[in-house]
């Protein structure tokens, strides 16, 4: 089980070589406030000093710690391969020698070696200065370093600046707030074990450290705590009840630490001088907790609890690691290889996306909507559905009245008093109501042209997807569509048009359903006007007596009702006298003054049609609604078939053809291929982050079962 730290360390190193963190690997994050020790602790653990030392703030950029542990023989060599332990002992690997039992490395300075801790200090300080400045101020972007020593045991650490209230220097006013985020951002990691470091000489009820942990682990199963400068303590008190989880238990233990003060450090006293004093003091002051106590057991303590940690953790980092792999490995499908022959992509992209377009038409596309109708299942809707029914809904007799059939058929007997209904009169009607059906119908072209706009938009979305790949390309695609649909939209109207002139030009009364129709209806008129006349009888004596002046009225049908129908509007400015001044009263020969007035003088409206102007009402009504229905008919069948012919089948048939004719040439090769701007980046990032996962997945399949235990 030892060697599953090393794995998770060149799994970071994977990582770390895309600038990543999609992975949540598990490793160990120091927490605690400003000179709480935590920088002592870890180079307790590594036993050298490296990390900046001193009062305030001086840890100012998280420091990701690999400690990898190498064989004194292998120190002496090098490794060739960062990532794999197994190139240190292989000598055909070596590239430089390394004369010395540790070492470290860091990531931004690639290969360098570096042998003189001071110097690694150095390095640490001068990197935190390039990116937050020399004056206090902090930067969430981590250091990466590798120590490799045989005096260390494996562990991944992560040492984070301080928590702080007060800003100081060139820190923001937000600083603890910035520090919070920073210090949540790698312990909200549930993969991260947490090692919450307190001041002995403070109360550990009042720990931050603890506090903040347990935001993120109520219940305590990857907090490990440590007590720092116990030696520092009032006289008078110890930390026994603290040590022995009495005041506030921590699951994974509690483990005292006694560190250099800030006089040995200036004194240069040695890391192993001061561990060997920690043992001392334990014995002396806590001899029954000195085994479970310091610095050399909180090392075998974190590496034995990373280890347990990371086994736990590993077959969900497998299985995250292999979804993500199939991801990336699609992204990089659809942005697609780079362009070579351009000639033969062009072609390609040209073919699919009419072939998609057509077949998206068809209904046979590879990628089928399933939230709404789409192409030809919409085209079929609108002409069957959205067509049909505003057809359907068209009243036959829609804005007609009978006042208006009435004075079409007087219109049409011209100065002559007809015997029979004039067919002109039906005629000037019929095509009045037929005229009608041409604004749906067109409206049916625009429905349809609008879809077949559409699809260019769903072919580029769903089906093609290597067209947004070449931005104009895609552009000079639909520009070419758009205009092969405009050219069309005038000349499926005219055929629409045509459709419904066709009609007005020929009203057919030998139609077989108009005949049909017609015999069916004379025969259901007369019935009704034998029946009227039967119910009228009784009461046209008493009505003709008790209004002399309208018996006077009807009986000059050609006068009295005529002037009615053609002067209606000035029935409100008569006065009552007017109104009851008989019909007979007028001169029944013109004179001088009276000629131009004789149309004004009114009749009232309301008046009861007589028994021959309402058969020919009813006549003329049931004609139109019957020629009306069997045109409908004809239209709703037709229109539909013009809309396919000179607009959908067309449009397929000549697409490819138009595309390849007006984009396939050489002077145009280069611009309509070009990628845009990001495009090539993002295939790049795709491309390293699919093989980082790919190197990653392998590390762990390397492992075998018998390393888990």
């Amino acid at each position: 089980m030892e060697a599953l730290i090393p794995v998770i360390n060149k799994l970071q190193d994977v990582f770390n070589t895309v600038g990543a963190d999609i992975i949540q690997l598990p490793q160990i994050v120091v927490v605690g406030t400003q000179s709480s020790g935590k920088s002592s602790v870890l180079e307790s653990l590594v036993g050298r000093d490296l990390l900046p030392r001193g009062t305030g703030v001086v840890t100012r950029r998280p420091l990701i710690l690999q400690l990898v542990h190498v064989s004194p023989e292998d120190g002496r060599k090098t490794a060739g391969d960062e990532n794999d332990p197994a190139t240190w002992k292989n000598s055909r690997h070596l590239s430089k020698e390394i004369d010395a039992e540790e070492w470290g490395k860091f990531l931004h300075t690639k290969n360098k070696i570096y042998t003189d801790f001071d110097e690694i200090r150095q390095e640490i300080e001068n990197e935190t200065e390039r990116i937050s400045g020399n004056n206090k101020g902090i930067s969430p972007e981590p250091i990466h370093l590798k120590i490799f020593s045989s005096n260390v045991v494996n562990l991944t650490l992560v040492d984070l600046p301080g928590m702080t209230k007060v800003p100081v220097g060139d820190q923001p006013k937000d600083i603890e707030l910035q520090i919070r985020e920073l210090i949540l951002q790698f312990i909200s990691n549930p993969n991260s074990i947490i090692l919450a470091v307190t001041a002995a000489n403070t109360d550990m009820a009042t720990s931050e450290a603890l506090k903040i942990a347990r935001e993120v682990d109520p219940d305590g199963r990857r907090t490990l705590a440590v007590i720092t400068k116990l030696d520092l303590m009032d006289a008078g008190t110890d930390a026994m009840d603290v040590l022995m989880g009495r005041v506030i238990p921590v699951k994974l233990g509690i483990i005292g630490v006694v560190n250099r003060s800030q006089l040995d450090i200036n004194n240069k006293k040695s890391v192993a001088d001061s561990i060997r004093d920690e043992y001392g003091f334990l014995q002396k002051k806590y001899p029954s907790l000195a085994n479970r106590n310091g610095t050399k057991y909180l090392a075998r303590t974190l590496n034995r609890l990373l280890m347990h940690h990371i086994r736990d953790c590993l077959p969900e980092l497998k299985t995250r690691i292999n979804v993500l792999a199939a991801q990336y490995q699609s992204l990089l499908n659809s942005y697609g290889e780079p362009v070579e022959d351009k000639s033969a992509t062009l072609l390609q992209l040209i073919t699919k996306f009419a072939t998609e377009y057509c077949n998206t038409i068809e209904g046979t596309a590879k990628y089928i909507e399933t939230s709404e109708l789409c192409g030809g299942a919409r085209i079929c809707y609108i002409f069957h559905e959205t067509f049909g029914r505003t057809l359907e809904s068209v009243d036959p007799l829609g804005g007609l009245n009978t006042i208006d059939i009435l004075t079409a058929i007087r219109n049409a007997t011209g100065p002559r008093p007809a015997l029979f209904v004039p067919e002109v009169s039906f005629e000037l009607l019929v095509k009045r109501q037929i005229k009608r059906l041409e604004e749906p119908s067109l409206r049916c072209v625009e429905l349809v042209h609008e879809e077949m706009q559409r699809i260019i938009q769903h072919c580029s979305n769903y089906s093609t997807q290597e067209l947004l790949r070449f931005p104009k390309l895609h552009d000079a695609i639909v520009e070419v569509v758009t205009c092969l649909l405009r050219r069309r939209l005038p000349v499926t109207n005219e055929m629409v048009h045509n459709l419904v002139a066709i009609e007005l030009a020929y009203i057919n009364t030998k139609h077989p359903d108009f005949a049909d129709a017609c015999g069916l209806m004379n025969n259901n008129i007369e019935e009704q006007r034998r029946n009227r006349l039967a119910r009228e009888l009784p009461s046209a004596v008493p009505r003709d007596k008790a209004a002399p002046g309208a018996g006077d009225v009807s009986q000059e049908p050609g006068t009295g009702n005529w002037r009615g129908m053609l002067k209606t509007s000035k029935v409100e400015e008569v006065s009552a006298e007017e109104k009851s001044k008989p019909a007979a009263a007028l001169p029944a020969s013109p004179q001088k003054g009276h000629a131009v007035n004789l149309l004004d003088v009114p009749v009232p409206v309301a008046r009861k049609l007589s028994a021959r102007e309402q058969r020919d009402c009813e006549v003329i009504e049931r004609l139109i609604k019957s020629y009306f229905l069997i045109v409908r008919k004809n239209i709703q069948d037709s229109v539909p078939k013009a809309v396919m012919h000179f607009l959908v089948n067309h449009v397929k048939d000549t697409l490819q053809s138009e595309l390849v004719g007006q984009l396939y040439k050489s002077l145009l090769l280069d611009d309509l291929l070009t990628e845009s701007e990001d495009m090539a980046q993002r295939r790049k990032e795709a491309a390293d982050m699919l093989k980082a996962l790919q190197r990653a997945s392998q590390i762990i399949a390397e492992i075998r079962e018998t390393h888990l235990w």
